[in-house]
This record gives C-alpha cells, structure tokens and sequence, in this order.
C-alpha cells in the first residue's frame, strides 16, 4: 500500500476534512507560546485541541489562540473543565460565537479526582449539540455500548481514554479498545492516558484511526523532542498496522528453514 495515500477524514452535511497525520496535540501546560508553536510543527499535526474555558480573553497580550496558525492547524475547541451537559453545550456555542470551525471535542467530566467522563451526560450533550449543526467528536470511556450510543447521537468520531487524563499510563484495556474499533463504523481516536511514544504506537497498531495527546509531550523534558518522537511512533504504530503483524506462537520456530542443512 502506498502509505502516502493513507488518509482519513472527518465530517459531514458538506464539511468534511481529510487528514494526512494521525495525530492530534493539545495545547494545553506547555511553558511558552514559543514551545506550543515548535512542538505542534514537530509533532506534524494537521488539528490542535484548545480548552476555551482556560483561555483568558481579558487578559492583555498574546493569548494561546494567537499561537495557532489557523491558515495551517484545523482549530478543535474542547469543553474541558465541564461538569454538564449544559454548560459543554454552552462552551460549543461560545467557540462558533469566536468563528471557530464546527468541529468540536465534547468533554463533560463526571469525576473531579479521576476526570473519568460522564458518559450519560456526554450522550445527551452530544445529541443535542448535533441537533445545532456541530460537528461532534466526544472523549468518553472505553466502553463499546456508549460508542454505540454516540454514534447513533450522530458523532463523527469516538475518543475513548486510554487512561485516566494527564497520567501516561498508556492503554489499561486494549481489549476494550480493539472491541470499540470492531464494532463502530467511524473514526476511533484513543484520548487521553499516552504518556510515551511506545504508547502511541501500541494505540495504532491496535488500529486505531489516531490519537490526541498533551500531557505525554508538554510534560516531557524536552516536549519538541517529544514532539517528534510521538509523530514516529504513530507513523510507525500505522505502517505496522498495514502490514499485519506475525501470529504468536508458543513454541519456537527457527528463523532459517531446516531443509537443506549439510549434517
């Protein structure tokens, strides 16, 4: 397969973006606007995420959104930080009062210690946000019946956790995940839990559409690096996909055939 022609797309009712990166970045606790900038052009991203209830628009100066090259990064507004379906429908219609794109991360968190999502909350946001015309793509558990349940809401996408957020633990439940991918026909992007590119490759390989990570790149001690490191893995984690990855056995099997060999 030529694997520059492996693309994948998002959207619908006439707005539908193909992508060439499978990953996608937070901007989120990274130490600079100059960092958020080299990361995200390290990572090779083509769609940045973006915490509107974080962002401080009375603040004088540059603000986080003023580090995003809208003309290159596709802008997904996310409702961090909401505990309810209403106030995430809230922040939806705040980012498309801003000009923002339809395309929008739902997050409604159910649990202040863990930020495990409310995944009945996130199901009734995410109808009610696609009755309003956006273009849905939610962070819940990996739990293939609320997949379900989200796509029949009319979501582009699932972003199942592979984690708790922010603490790299990587993927917990790949059966979980492996479920979900066999049993939804759109796009299933792991959200949440990478913490090193290792984890981002087992996410892919797994067959996932993409992943999204902050934490795992802003907190690493060299988050350009990190950065780069996450693009390859993924690149890696997909090309290993595609070409179908040998069967384990339980037994040895030579590496070079017996037949032939002189006594």
């Amino acid at each position: 397969m030529n694997v520059k022609s492996d693309t994948w797309s998002l959207g619908g009712k006439g707005a539908t973006r193909t992508f060439q990166s499978r990953i996608i970045v937070g901007t989120g606790k990274f130490a600079s606007h100059d960092q958020t900038r080299a990361a995200l052009d390290a990572s090779g991203a083509e769609m940045v995420t973006v915490a509107l209830r974080r962002i401080d628009f009375s603040q004088p100066g540059p603000s986080l959104l003023d580090a995003i090259d809208r003309s290159k990064y596709v802008l997904l507004p996310n409702t961090a930080g909401c505990y309810t379906a209403e106030d995430a429908v809230r922040v939806c219609r705040l980012a498309r009062e801003l000009g923002m794109d339809e395309f929008v991360k739902l997050e409604v968190i159910g649990d202040p210690k863990t930020l495990f999502p409310d995944n009945a909350a996130t199901v009734d946001a995410a109808r009610q946000l696609v009755a309003e015309g956006f273009q849905v793509l939610p962070y819940c558990g990996d739990d293939l019946v609320t997949c379900k349940r989200l796509v029949d809401a009319g979501c582009l996408a699932v972003m199942p956790l592979a984690a708790p957020i922010g603490s790299g633990l990587g993927i917990r439940n790949p059966h979980n995940i492996r479920l979900i991918i066999e049993n939804v026909e759109v796009p299933v992007i792991v959200d949440a839990g990478v913490g090193t590119a290792s984890d981002a490759a087992v996410a892919m390989e797994l067959g996932c559409t993409a992943v999204l990570m902050n934490t795992g790149i802003a907190a690493a001690r060299d988050p350009v690096l990190m950065a780069q490191a996450m693009r390859e893995a993924v690149s890696a984690g997909r090309k290993a996909f595609l070409a179908g990855r040998m069967t384990r056995k339980a037994y040895a099997t030579a590496s070079s055939p017996l037949e032939g060999i002189i006594e």
